[in-house]
Protein backbone atom coordinates (compact mmCIF):
# COMPACT_ATOMS: atom_id res chain seq x y z
CA UNK A 1 0.00 0.00 0.00
CA UNK A 2 1.35 3.25 -1.04
CA UNK A 3 0.83 6.58 1.30
CA UNK A 4 0.54 10.17 -0.43
CA UNK A 5 1.40 12.60 2.04
CA UNK A 6 -0.44 16.38 0.33
CA UNK A 7 1.39 19.46 1.65
CA UNK A 8 0.20 22.79 0.86
CA UNK A 9 2.91 25.57 1.22
CA UNK A 10 1.94 29.37 0.95
CA UNK A 11 4.50 31.38 -0.77
CA UNK A 12 5.27 34.72 0.23
CA UNK A 13 5.30 36.58 -2.82
CA UNK A 14 3.68 39.44 -4.57
CA UNK A 15 1.11 37.41 -5.93
CA UNK A 16 1.11 35.23 -2.83
CA UNK A 17 -0.14 32.11 -4.74
CA UNK A 18 -0.38 28.30 -3.14
CA UNK A 19 1.51 25.26 -4.38
CA UNK A 20 0.13 21.66 -3.67
CA UNK A 21 2.70 19.14 -3.75
CA UNK A 22 2.53 15.68 -3.58
CA UNK A 23 4.96 13.54 -1.10
CA UNK A 24 7.65 13.34 -4.12
CA UNK A 25 8.72 17.15 -4.14
CA UNK A 26 7.84 17.66 -0.49
CA UNK A 27 11.86 18.29 -0.39
CA UNK A 28 10.78 21.36 -2.71
CA UNK A 29 8.28 22.93 -0.27
CA UNK A 30 10.24 22.74 2.40
CA UNK A 31 13.46 24.42 0.63
CA UNK A 32 10.73 27.38 -0.34
CA UNK A 33 9.72 27.06 3.59
CA UNK A 34 12.91 27.27 4.93
CA UNK A 35 14.41 29.68 2.35
CA UNK A 36 14.98 32.47 4.66
CA UNK A 37 15.80 30.09 7.70
CA UNK A 38 19.48 29.71 8.60
CA UNK A 39 20.91 26.36 8.81
CA UNK A 40 22.23 26.29 12.75
CA UNK A 41 25.04 23.54 12.84
CA UNK A 42 28.00 23.33 14.48
CA UNK A 43 29.90 21.54 11.61
CA UNK A 44 29.32 21.29 7.92
CA UNK A 45 27.05 18.15 7.41
CA UNK A 46 26.29 16.51 4.23
CA UNK A 47 22.86 16.38 3.59
CA UNK A 48 21.12 19.60 1.98
CA UNK A 49 19.06 22.12 3.88
CA UNK A 50 16.39 21.12 1.67
CA UNK A 51 15.51 18.19 4.01
CA UNK A 52 16.50 19.39 7.23
CA UNK A 53 14.16 20.86 9.79
CA UNK A 54 15.62 21.70 13.17
CA UNK A 55 15.16 18.12 15.17
CA UNK A 56 17.38 16.78 12.51
CA UNK A 57 19.79 18.71 12.90
CA UNK A 58 19.50 18.39 16.17
CA UNK A 59 20.17 14.51 16.19
CA UNK A 60 23.08 15.08 13.63
CA UNK A 61 24.78 17.38 15.85
CA UNK A 62 24.06 14.82 19.14
CA UNK A 63 26.18 11.81 16.62
CA UNK A 64 29.58 10.90 18.49
CA UNK A 65 32.70 12.23 16.94
CA UNK A 66 33.94 8.20 16.27
CA UNK A 67 35.32 6.71 13.23
CA UNK A 68 32.75 3.97 13.14
CA UNK A 69 29.34 2.70 14.45
CA UNK A 70 28.63 -1.06 14.90
CA UNK A 71 24.86 -1.61 14.16
CA UNK A 72 23.46 -1.30 17.94
CA UNK A 73 25.48 1.72 18.18
CA UNK A 74 23.33 3.05 15.29
CA UNK A 75 20.17 1.60 16.18
CA UNK A 76 20.37 3.17 19.96
CA UNK A 77 20.69 6.35 18.28
CA UNK A 78 18.23 6.23 15.98
CA UNK A 79 15.80 4.42 18.71
CA UNK A 80 15.03 1.64 16.54
CA UNK A 81 16.35 -1.99 16.06
CA UNK A 82 18.63 -3.57 14.41
CA UNK A 83 16.54 -5.63 12.43
CA UNK A 84 15.33 -2.56 10.26
CA UNK A 85 18.51 -1.08 9.98
CA UNK A 86 19.06 -4.26 8.13
CA UNK A 87 15.75 -4.23 6.03
CA UNK A 88 16.59 -0.39 5.31
CA UNK A 89 19.92 -1.64 3.93
CA UNK A 90 18.21 -3.47 1.53
CA UNK A 91 15.60 -1.10 0.37
CA UNK A 92 17.94 2.06 -0.06
CA UNK A 93 21.12 2.36 -1.95
CA UNK A 94 22.60 5.03 -0.04
CA UNK A 95 23.07 3.02 3.21
CA UNK A 96 25.40 0.49 2.43
CA UNK A 97 27.80 0.15 5.42
CA UNK A 98 31.34 -1.60 5.10
CA UNK A 99 31.59 -4.44 6.62
CA UNK A 100 34.61 -5.37 9.16
CA UNK A 101 37.03 -8.54 8.97
CA UNK A 102 35.03 -10.06 11.42
CA UNK A 103 31.83 -9.58 9.79
CA UNK A 104 30.71 -7.11 11.29
CA UNK A 105 28.79 -3.74 10.29
CA UNK A 106 30.87 -0.72 10.41
CA UNK A 107 29.11 2.63 10.00
CA UNK A 108 30.87 5.74 8.93
CA UNK A 109 29.30 9.34 10.08
CA UNK A 110 27.91 9.79 6.36
CA UNK A 111 25.89 6.41 6.79
CA UNK A 112 24.49 7.71 10.37
CA UNK A 113 23.13 10.86 8.51
CA UNK A 114 21.71 8.59 5.99
CA UNK A 115 20.06 6.51 8.20
CA UNK A 116 18.89 9.86 10.34
CA UNK A 117 17.50 11.47 7.16
CA UNK A 118 15.80 7.74 5.68
CA UNK A 119 14.13 7.81 9.76
CA UNK A 120 12.69 11.30 8.97
CA UNK A 121 11.29 10.64 5.81
CA UNK A 122 9.55 7.02 7.28
CA UNK A 123 8.35 7.92 10.86
CA UNK A 124 8.25 11.87 10.78
CA UNK A 125 7.02 12.60 7.36
CA UNK A 126 5.20 9.47 6.79
CA UNK A 127 6.34 8.50 3.75
CA UNK A 128 6.18 4.99 2.23
CA UNK A 129 9.53 2.87 1.56
CA UNK A 130 8.76 3.66 -2.38
CA UNK A 131 8.33 7.53 -2.09
CA UNK A 132 11.68 7.84 0.65
CA UNK A 133 13.53 5.50 -1.93
CA UNK A 134 12.32 8.34 -4.93
CA UNK A 135 12.87 11.23 -2.63
CA UNK A 136 16.39 10.24 -2.10
CA UNK A 137 16.79 9.73 -5.61
CA UNK A 138 15.65 13.09 -5.96
CA UNK A 139 17.83 14.32 -3.41
CA UNK A 140 20.65 12.43 -5.21
CA UNK A 141 20.09 14.17 -8.53
CA UNK A 142 19.64 17.39 -6.94
CA UNK A 143 22.86 17.51 -5.29
CA UNK A 144 24.85 16.04 -8.13
CA UNK A 145 23.29 19.13 -10.20
CA UNK A 146 24.09 21.68 -7.28
CA UNK A 147 27.95 19.76 -7.41
CA UNK A 148 27.82 20.27 -11.30
CA UNK A 149 26.62 24.02 -11.35
CA UNK A 150 29.50 24.35 -8.74
CA UNK A 151 32.31 22.62 -11.05
CA UNK A 152 30.92 25.26 -13.65
CA UNK A 153 31.11 28.47 -11.69
CA UNK A 154 34.61 27.59 -10.43
CA UNK A 155 36.04 27.00 -13.60
CA UNK A 156 34.29 30.31 -15.13
CA UNK A 157 36.08 32.27 -12.16
CA UNK A 158 39.29 30.33 -13.10
CA UNK A 159 38.34 32.01 -17.00
CA UNK A 160 37.76 35.58 -15.72
CA UNK A 161 40.89 35.84 -13.78
CA UNK A 162 43.09 34.28 -16.84
CA UNK A 163 41.23 37.02 -19.26
CA UNK A 164 41.94 39.86 -16.49
CA UNK A 165 45.75 38.77 -16.10
CA UNK A 166 45.31 38.81 -19.91
CA UNK A 167 44.49 42.28 -19.99
CA UNK A 168 47.08 43.28 -17.37
CA UNK A 169 49.80 42.05 -19.84
CA UNK A 170 48.19 43.72 -22.72
CA UNK A 171 48.25 47.02 -20.98
CA UNK A 172 51.97 46.39 -19.43
CA UNK A 173 53.25 45.86 -23.27
CA UNK A 174 51.42 48.78 -24.24
CA UNK A 175 53.45 51.34 -21.44
CA UNK A 176 56.25 49.86 -23.41
CA UNK A 177 55.68 50.36 -26.66
CA UNK A 178 54.86 53.78 -26.00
Amino acid sequence: MMMTTMTTTTITSSDASELALEDQHVGLAQEIENADVPVTSSEPISIPAMLCDDKLLEEINSIPDRMGFKIGDVADILGIKQYVLRYWETEFDILKPKKASNNQRMYTRKDVENALLIRKLLHRDRFSIEGARNAMKELKAHVRKEKDMSQVYHKLENVTEGVEELILDIRRLRQLFK
